[in-house]
């Protein structure tokens, strides 16, 4: 199948194979990241490079994952540590600023390669995902994430490092992820619009990916309560550790 033939209810390159496809992929790792609370965005973004080109690719990815998100942040919020919010948001606005006006200026590849090793580093040491005091500590991850969420996107693994140092349960660490995340996408949104990046013609899309990522959230949601917290640890670090080589390879290819 060509995809660069397709033209499913005015999207260009798009089918409806595609559309059911990407519906289904949403939905898929949206259940992945209910559970572990990472890898789902990367996961995805791996699976719409087939489809998009970089300069759409980053925008819709963001306003998919801002549903998916935002639905995992809902299917917890009781369990939000609300003490990493405001001092995250402070370094979200920062992070989204300076990487708004540098869009096009890094080496994607560097930033892979950076995002990647540090991943690798705080799955399997976890007290660096502690250092200073945590206010501090969010303020600076706000701007870290966001900055790079503009060049490269799926940047909830990063996060999920830290907030699954300090949480005391798994269900806190999903909904923490999910909140300060949803935050991180609209940041991004906001300096997307202001660049003037258009993507309104893949709305139909859209719309369907962030209801199939609900339904996946729902599920995960579920059968999150079903895993044992040992075996919740063991898998994040899991994920952590391949989604991190998966992105070190993704940088050394690349260079």
């Amino acid at each position: 199948m060509d995809i660069a033939n397709g033209q499913f209810l005015g999207m260009v390159g798009i089918d409806a194979w595609v559309f059911a496809g990407l519906s289904l992929a949403a939905a898929m790792t949206a259940f992945i990241a209910a559970i572990v609370g990472t890898a789902g965005g990367l996961l995805l973004i791996a699976v719409m490079a087939f489809v998009f080109p970089p300069a759409l690719l980053i925008p819709i990815h963001t306003v998919v994952q801002l549903g998916a998100a935002g639905s995992m942040a809902i299917s917890r919020w009781r369990y939000l540590m609300r003490e990493t919010v405001l001092p995250f948001t402070i370094g979200t606005v920062i992070g989204a600023a300076i990487g708004g006006r540098i869009f096009v200026s890094l080496p994607e590849n560097l930033l892979l390669l950076a995002l990647g090793v540090s991943i690798l580093v705080l799955a399997w040491v976890p007290k660096l995902a502690q250092f200073g005091p945590e206010r501090g500590r969010f303020a600076f991850l706000g701007f870290l994430v966001t900055f790079l969420g503009i060049f490269i996107s799926a940047t909830g693994t990063l996060l999920a490092a830290f907030t699954a140092a300090i949480a005391p349960d798994r269900r806190n660490h999903i909904a923490t992820l999910g909140t300060l995340m949803s935050i991180v996408h609209i940041a991004k949104l906001v300096a997307f619009v202001l660049l003037g990046v258009s993507f309104g013609s893949y709305v139909p899309l859209i719309v369907a990916m962030i209801a199939t990522s609900f339904i996946g959230t729902w599920g995960g949601k579920y059968a999150l309560d079903l895993i044992p917290e040992r075996v919740f640890r063991i898998a994040i670090q899991t994920m952590l550790t391949l989604m991190a080589l998966r992105l070190i390879w993704m940088a050394v290819e690349g260079l």
